[in-house]
């Protein structure tokens, strides 16, 4: 048998790993700053290089947020936080590979199909309030405003769950179709559909009818899938 390979660990990860361990200790609690870059090498015995790439990992994780003259300062994890920066990378793998937009929004077909029927099920009578105030918002919206409508409208469903991961990963799928999403629409053809349809889901969440509700937020997206194909289509290079 082949003998295990032991990775040696750079400096940096040991920097890192201290700090995660006083943020779960309450050394460094949420809104507090970092000692400074020259205070941590001392602390920890190590060069600027380590001290600096342990907080841009930091950074990256979510942990921290660095401004120039003011230092690294904790941030307050919260799920769409942690959540959020994975959309960068897959804004890129979505405009290079194609298929991937599909698979998103298949994947997003399956979890809206489930939340609306959970939804159904689950709403109280102050979420049937916050489902038509943001039915009603979308209906007043103009048309630069209808696709911020639109994305309120469904992550208010979203809410109803009452699970803020379920909420943060909604966002993240609204945030990587957004390019897709036609800019303008006419008021007088798919703004009439897409609020036709919204009313309908409304309508059945209102019923607690959570068959129904699957059956039109299906119908609903099925339809707006067709769109963002054409859209990508259109963007993408010949």
């Amino acid at each position: 048998m082949a003998p295990l390979t032991i990775r040696r660990r750079k400096l940096y990860h040991e920097v890192l790993d201290r700090l995660v361990a006083g943020f779960r200790s309450g050394i460094y609690p949420a809104g507090s700053l970092l000692p400074s870059e020259r205070a941590l090498m001392e602390t920890f015995a190590v060069g600027r290089p380590a001290v600096r790439e342990a907080l841009h990992s930091l950074q990256r994780m979510g942990l921290v947020s660095i401004r120039h003259g003011e230092g690294a300062r904790v941030q307050a994890l919260t799920v769409e936080g942690v959540i959020a920066p994975l959309s960068e990378a897959a804004h890129f793998l979505i405009s290079s590979t194609p298929q991937v937009l599909n698979h998103l929004k298949q994947a997003r077909l399956a979890f809206e199909v489930a939340l609306v029927r959970e939804a159904a099920a689950l709403a109280t009578d102050a979420d049937i309030k916050n489902l038509r105030q943001a039915l009603e918002a979308h209906i007043a919206a103009d048309s630069e405003d209808f696709h911020r409508g639109d994305v309120a409208f469904h992550v208010a469903i979203v809410a109803v769950s009452r699970n803020p991961i379920y909420v943060g990963l909604s966002k993240v799928m609204f945030d990587l179709l957004e390019p897709f999403y036609p800019r303008r629409i006419p008021a007088n053809s798919d703004q009439r559909k897409t609020l036709a349809e919204h009313t309908r889901i409304f309508e059945r969440i209102a019923a607690r009818d959570a068959e129904g509700a699957a059956k039109a937020i299906r119908a609903h997206l099925e339809r707006a899938q067709k769109l963002y194909l054409q859209r990508a289509e259109r963007r993408r290079p010949l």
